[in-house]
């Protein structure tokens, strides 16, 4: 029943988000496709990443990569700078544009989250907390990302 019902929870995660994103395109026409969206909120995820890290995190080439990359650069959904250190490397981060599409995504967990606070007790919350920091920090560790803003 665990499995089950986490699955759930992500399924109406993501199902809400896919219904706020198809209702914006109802009034003006879809400015990213769905890998584009998923690139952007990678790229985000690992925080300021170059060329090649997010290339190697989603297993692509990095000829593949940029041709991704600048596509999100043209419709200013991502910035690409020149990293100070190594001339060779491009370094990655979304920009403003983007967090429109994502606030999407978190002003709903902020939704369930003030719900959840308005029906749990404190101590519930806190072992919550604890369970999801364990998930995120021990029990996913193929899965690394940054602590981005």
């Amino acid at each position: 029943m665990l499995e089950e019902h986490f699955q759930r929870v992500y399924l109406k995660f993501k199902i809400n988000l896919y219904s706020k994103i198809f209702a914006r395109f109802e009034t003006r026409e879809a400015s990213l496709t769905a890998v584009e969206t998923f690139c952007a909120e990678i790229i985000h995820a690992l925080n300021n990443p170059t060329v090649n890290e997010f290339a190697q995190f989603v297993n692509i080439s990095a000829q593949n990569a940029t041709h991704k990359i600048n596509s999100l650069v043209r419709k200013g959904y991502v910035a690409k700078w020149q990293s100070p250190d190594d001339k060779r490397e491009y370094k990655l981060a979304v920009t403003d544009k983007f967090f429109l599409y994502y606030n999407i995504s978190t002003a709903y967990v902020h939704e369930v989250v003030s719900r959840m606070s308005a029906r749990c007790a404190p101590e519930e919350l806190a072992v919550f907390e604890r369970i999801l920091e364990t998930i995120d920090c021990e029990l996913m560790p193929e899965v690394v990302i940054g602590r981005g803003k």
